[in-house]
């Protein structure tokens, strides 16, 4: 037996044989053409091809992945488009008289390399995708494309790296879980994974001898066994049964109402990211949405996304929620979250830096422009905004000012807004220790715990050699959300917590004795909190 450790991208267990998925390595040959425009010809069909091949897999994205991830097919198509890179193709063609295969190879060498050695982080991840989308062309230029077939047996995928495409292409009834050595927890391959609940673990040295071998991967642990002996296949399909078990007996907490043995209602909600995430949220039966974070529109954009195409977003979002309240996060950009276009400067320290509610409020442009998309999105459902970031009294005036104006704009257009709560994100030392004099100010608070420890323990969550010291129970952290409920309830407002301790099931029954109104976790975080609610005193 052997045992390897890597790190999580999904959890769950997955027991079944392992298919080693090998790209085809055809050595590319750099030839010497005498009739460049046969070869342009060549690319330029190939490339084609290529366009079409992508828009395939965005439709087959599409029902199983949702809109936003089916996207990085679309983004594909437009890199192929790009000018700088078919220049880069075309030029090589003809000045140096090469092959259509070898050009496009050194091409997307070329432009990958340069990406991947640019700061910005977003960048950097185009780096794969120019070698996934020059990896294509070349494939449909020498007649080998590898179609991913994957038998009838439902398996284990190894591979040194898997492209976003390669995943997509796999049958998913017959996908067990992955394994590859290359790859981030933040690719978009993964989020793919976590989208699809496929478990998956990265960092894991490949062996093409592994090929046909039995294997386990525990993504709690984030351990990969090959050839496991027969104790610890045995182990392991009781670990699957239990787990198999436990969300079975979730299933049934659907349609129930959060509430202790002595009757104190709790508002479960749920975290996301984009629309596609609203699937899983039905799925998980959240009570509501507690954190939209708006900020992917401005992420996944080459722009600042219009006032309009902000408004189909969060309208479409509160229709699908039919009445269920939706906490839509303003903009919280900077630190670790950078959209090129914003031209921020570099930072020697980002998370305490121009971000969140003071870029909003420095380029008041930018905020009302989503001000208003949420107004006019709140006469579809029940939609209330949060402001992430808050440090005083100052920045709340400021900020209920420029909402004013905002709706004030709307009614003198004679569009219709709806009734929209107001709250503020207590993620700052600041904010908890004023909290008596916020709460006087907003209609609620949602505590972000994940901030709140970074900078109560000055530690930055960012930094991995710093994990030994990262104590997300420390006891200032704990007194800070406790006096933030008392100064909640003081004034007559709810709070509740947003953060990644909200979803800490050791500390459940610690939020209800606080008197903790709202919990908002991850989607698959819903039913295993509302067994542990409804079994409290």
């Amino acid at each position: 037996m052997e045992k390897y450790t890597g790190k999580t991208v999904f959890n769950g267990i997955a027991i079944g044989r392992i298919l080693y998925y090998a790209k085809e390595q055809e050595p590319i040959v750099r030839k010497r053409i005498e009739d460049t425009e046969v070869e342009l010809l060549r690319y330029e069909q190939a490339k084609e091809t290529a366009v079409k091949q992508l828009r395939e897999l965005y439709e087959k994205a599409l029902p199983e992945v949702g809109e936003v991830n089916a996207q990085i097919f679309e983004v594909h198509s437009m890199l192929l488009e790009d000018e700088d890179y078919n220049e880069s193709v075309t030029n090589m063609i003809r000045s140096q008289k090469v092959n259509a295969e070898y050009a496009v190879t050194k091409a997307g060498e070329h432009f990958a390399e340069m990406f991947s050695n640019m700061d910005d982080a977003y960048f950097r991840g185009r780096a794969a995708d120019m070698k996934d989308i020059s990896e294509r062309v070349t494939r449909i230029l020498l007649g080998r494309e590898n179609t991913g077939e994957m038998g009838t047996e439902p398996v284990i995928v190894a591979a040194e790296d898997l492209a976003p495409s390669e995943t997509v292409k796999m049958d998913k009834s017959k996908l067990l879980g992955f394994v590859t050595r290359f790859g981030s927890i933040n690719s978009h391959t993964a989020i793919l994974a976590r989208t699809m609940s496929i478990p998956a673990l990265i960092g894991i040295e490949i062996k093409k001898e592994w090929d046909k071998k039995q294997a386990i991967i525990d993504g709690k642990e984030g351990i990969f066994y090959v050839d496991p002996d027969e104790a610890t296949l045995l182990e392991y399909r009781k670990k699957k049964e239990k787990e198999e078990e436990r969300k079975r007996l979730y299933q049934t907490l659907k349609g129930k109402e959060t509430v202790t043995r002595s009757g104190k209602k709790v508002r479960l909600y749920a975290n996301i990211g984009n629309v596609a995430d609203l699937a899983t949220v039905l799925l998980n039966d959240a009570e509501g949405i507690g954190l939209f974070r708006s900020e992917f529109l401005y992420l996944e954009s080459k722009d600042y996304p219009t006032e309009e195409e902000q408004f189909q977003v969060y309208k479409r979002v509160a229709e699908t929620m039919a009445g269920k309240k939706v906490i839509i996060r303003t903009l919280d950009i900077g630190a670790d979250k950078q959209a090129d276009y914003f031209g921020l400067e570099k930072e020697e320290n980002p998370a305490m830096g121009f971000r969140a509610i003071r870029i909003c409020l420095a380029r008041p442009e930018i905020f009302k422009t989503q001000l208003r998309a949420l107004f006019r999105a709140s006469a579809y459902g029940t939609i209330s905004i949060m402001y992430p970031m808050i440090t005083s009294l100052e920045e709340v005036r400021q900020i209920r000012r420029l909402s004013m104006e905002a709706r004030q704009e709307l009614e003198a257009a004679g569009i219709t807004v709806g009734q929209v709560e107001e709250g503020i994100m207590i993620e700052t030392p600041a904010a908890a220790l004023i909290s008596d004099q916020l709460a006087k100010e907003v209609d609620f608070f949602s505590i972000g715990t994940n901030d709140l420890t970074q900078y109560t323990l000055a530690i930055d969550r960012q930094n991995p050699s710093l994990d030994e010291f990262y104590n997300a129970h420390h006891e200032a952290v704990l007194r800070m959300i406790h006096m933030v409920a008392q100064n909640a309830h003081a004034a007559g407002i709810w709070v509740g917590i947003c953060g990644e301790l909200g979803a800490d099931m050791e500390l459940t029954e610690t939020f209800l004795e606080m008197g903790i109104d709202e919990l908002s976790v991850s989607p698959g975080y819903i039913l295993p909190i509302r067994k542990i609610i409804l079994d409290a005193k």
